[in-house]
Parts: structure tokens; sequence; C-alpha cells
């Protein structure tokens, strides 16, 4: 049970619920653990600072997959796909809290949120997470309209007696150490950890520099992957408590990378790579699996666990069907990111990773207000303006423009450093993997092939806007910049 007073987030209900043990369900329980910001920095993952050994030990009772990609390295987007199993370019969710204004986006077709499909099937359906006490669901930040009907409650506890759940776990992950220092974030890592993380231990990568500010960020970091763990340990303790664990199957991942300058928001690998595992009945014990996967992947596999024929609509797969075929490639993409215009689009494979840079004339560290008001990427900023940062950084992070193409040999330049683009050893490869994600983006109906609609981009931005201030000042300057770079053609 949860003991830390504060901790505003429904697995207090969960935990300290006292509702009567079922008996076993004749179709397993499902349940998806999905946290906020937070890259593979697990020790069995091989992280080396910190343990986390709750997650371990899911992996060492399930089976772990070491190369599950994100289709968008951002929240809402990536979301929107997760809950429906269907690329967000496909069903139109692809730019970031978007259709939140007077303009609306509505699913596709016959696509609809996968809460529904079990709750046709006779499952409740449950959303809880931090923030969620009285009553209130956990996030969901879908780009679309939305049965609200389609969850039951924010907690598996109401259900009938005997009734299996689909519940959705939200956690805050990465997102607890906030936008920068935050002695309050350490205070309380300290109470509820007993230590914080060194920053003499962080190991950063290689393009970023060994700066106190962004060493302390990713220490904090580092702690809010170590409480995630603690959280985990929590849930699977009341599963245990009501003697549902052995009926459930546990999803554990996360929805996109470390929100920092080439994580969050980009399709490098610290953008789109993501941990993720599954522990229950029907799952190898002690299993690693080493085939690429993507996040959509999370929902077929889940219906397909409790019985629930996959619609023809649906584009992610079983991964555990026996006659699962492995896919030789995984797709990602990043369009609009609140008032920032962008258009990315990426293909890896086992190998190499190519990335079409759509609008290669801006630069990679564009203006945004919820980006550039990390402390981080303001010291990044900071040391670039004085000339401060090494080589490395100010060419991969402050360039003026980027290549309209990228290639990487994820085998020899995991940190994908050296662009190959260019290189003619590598003409052939970069041709079929240019060939590749065109026939993608045709064959899934890309929606952000075309730029988008000038109405909902301003429907959007009053959203932005509402109320007043410095910060609001600064998203008009972005917002103006934005339309005046696109009517430039940029």
């Amino acid at each position: 049970m949860f003991q830390h007073i504060g901790l505003l987030f429904v697995l207090v209900a969960i935990l300290s619920s006292t509702a009567p043990a079922a008996e076993p369900a004749p179709r397993p329980n499902i349940v998806w653990i999905v946290v906020d910001d937070m890259s593979p920095n697990l020790s069995c993952y091989g992280e080396k600072t910190i343990n986390t050994p709750h997650v371990d030990q899911l992996a060492a009772e399930g089976t772990r997959f070491s190369r599950a990609f994100t289709t968008a390295p951002v929240c809402s987007p990536c979301r929107s796909a997760l809950i429906t199993g269907c690329y967000q370019t496909t069903i139109g969710a692809h730019h970031h809290r978007s259709g939140r204004g007077e303009l609306k986006i509505h699913l596709p077709g016959e696509v609809v949120p996968v809460p529904v499909l079990f709750q046709k099937a006779g499952y409740y359906t449950c959303i809880g997470g931090y923030g969620t006490s009285g009553g209130r669901l956990g996030k969901t930040d879908y780009n679309f309209e939305w049965p609200a009907d389609m969850y039951n409650s924010n907690d598996w506890s109401g259900r009938q007696p005997g009734q299996p759940f689909f519940m959705q776990v939200q956690l805050h992950g990465g997102k607890y150490r906030g936008q920068g220092p935050n002695k309050n974030w350490e205070s309380r890592a300290l109470k509820e950890l007993g230590s914080t993380t060194n920053t003499a231990d962080v190991v950063l990568p290689p393009y970023y520099p060994r700066d106190p500010v962004i060493l302390q960020d990713w220490a904090d970091y580092l702690d809010s992957c170590r409480l995630t763990d603690k959280e985990v340990g929590d849930l699977v303790a009341r599963l245990q408590k009501d003697q549902l664990l052995d009926n459930t199957v546990i999803f554990f991942m996360t929805d996109h990378g470390i929100s920092h300058a080439r994580g969050k928001q980009f399709l490098y690998d610290e953008g789109t790579h993501i941990p993720f595992i599954i522990r229950g009945p029907g799952v190898g014990r002690g299993a690693v699996r080493d085939d690429l996967i993507e996040h959509i992947d999370m929902t077929a596999t889940s219906l397909a666990l409790a019985g629930i024929a996959t619609p023809s609509w649906m584009q992610g797969r079983n991964i555990l069907a026996k006659d699962y075929t492995p896919r030789n490639a995984v797709f990602a993409a990043r369009d609009r990111c609140d008032e920032t215009m962008e258009h990315l689009r990426s293909v890896r494979t086992d190998r190499f990773k190519y990335i079409r840079n759509y609008l290669n004339e801006r630069p990679h560290l564009q203006p945004n207000r919820y980006k550039d008001d990390k402390a981080i990427i303001q010291k990044l900023r900071e040391l670039h303006a004085a000339n401060q940062l090494p080589p490395l950084t100010e060419q991969l992070l402050f360039a003026d423009n980027r290549p309209a193409e990228e290639l990487y040999d994820l085998t020899t330049d995991p940190h994908e450093i050296h662009n190959l683009a260019a290189d003619p050893q590598y003409k052939s490869t970069l041709e079929t993997l240019r060939q590749q994600l065109a026939d993608w983006e045709i064959q899934t109906q890309d929606q952000g092939r075309q730029p988008e609609p000038m109405a909902m981009y301003d429907s959007d931005m009053q959203e932005y806007l509402k109320g007043n201030g410095p910060k609001n000042d600064l998203l008009r300057q972005n917002i103006d910049l934005n339309k005046q770079w696109a009517a430039e053609g940029k």
C-alpha cells in the first residue's frame, strides 16, 4: 500500500480497496501500465546507475522486448495511436494536442477506441493514474472525439463479481522531475527512495555537455525511473492481495523516450525506443525477444489474449501469435507539436535508421514554448550563445538547418551521430529505405503528406492562447514565426 501523503494518483484508491477478491475469471484481466516520458533506463535493459527491481521482476516472470518503438515520440499522437491500434498518421491524429479547439477530429470509417471493443466483449473498462483521485479518469490525451462512456471507472473495484477488466494505469514517469531544478522533487525522492542519484555517476549521451544543470536534470530523471519502479511494485502487490495476479496479463511500456533535446518529439532512438514487457498467463517466462515491434502491437495482442477478434482496420499485430511473422522494419512520425510545425518520418531496421526531414530548412531546436521552458534547453541555448558548446553538440543541435535525409548505421553508431546519407558506400541502403518509407506513407494513407489546414492550426492555437502573461507573448511570437516560415515554404 502506498504510504506517501500527497501522491495524487488513483493507485491510492486501488491499493486501499477492500473489495472482496473475485473467483478467477475465465478470461484474463488486461492491465496496461503506460509511463510518461521515459526511455528504457531500467536495470533489466542494461541501465547501470540505478536499480529497478520491480520492473526487473516483471521481465523475469514474463517476456521482455529489447527493440520496441513508439510510432510517435510525443504524448497525444502516441496515445491516440495506442488506444486505436492504428498509426496516428492514418487516423488524422498526428498533430500534438490537435482537435482541442472549435474544430474537432473524428475517427475514420469503422475505427473505434479499444475500450469500446473490450466493453462489447463484457469487460469492465477503467483508466486511472496520477491526479485521478475523486473519481477522475487517468490521462487520455486523445486527439479525436471519443465516447465518454467507454470507461466505466478509474478503478477495477466497481466491476461485477468475476467480471474481467481492462485497466490502464497512467504513471507520471519522467514528468516527475519537472521543467528544471526542483528541490521539492529531490527532497521527495530522498524521503521515498532513501537516496538520490549522484550526478557524478550520471552517464550522458555523447552529444550532451556535462554541465551541472544537465547532469542534475538527468539524475532527477533517473530518480523518477526509480519511483516509477516502486509504483509498479505497489500495483503488482495490490493485484496479488486481491488474488488477481495469476489471471492478469500486465503490459509495461512508456509512451516515448526521455524529454530532452534529441529525445521526446524527435525520431532518434532517444525519443522512440521504449521499454516493453508482458507478464501473465499465456506469456513466456524469462524470455527476451530482440525482434522489432511497435507500441501499437500492444493493442492487437491484448485483444487476442482476451479472446476478442482483431478488427480488419487495426494496424497493430498480435506479437504473441503462433504464426506471427516478425517485422522487418518499424516506422515513426513527428508532426506539429504545440505551436511548432514539423514533418518528420523514419524507418528503422535491425541495422539502419533513415529519417526524412521534410522541413529541413528549419533548425532542429525550433522555437517552442514548452521545450524552451525547460532548464536543460535554456542551458543549452545559453552555452550556444556563449560559444561554449562542444563541436558535436553545436553540429547536432544548433545548425541553421538540417539535411533532407539522415542515415545511421546503428550497429556502429547507436547514438546516431554520423549521417551516412551522402556516403556513396551506402547509396543502395539509402535508396532502399527511402523507398520503403515512401511505400509505407502511401500504404498507410499518411495524412501528414498534406499540410495541416490553417483553419485547424488557428483553432488549436486559440486554445493555447487562453489566458495572458509573458509566456503567451512568446507563444504569439512563435505562432507568427511558424506562419511566416510556412508562407515562405520552409
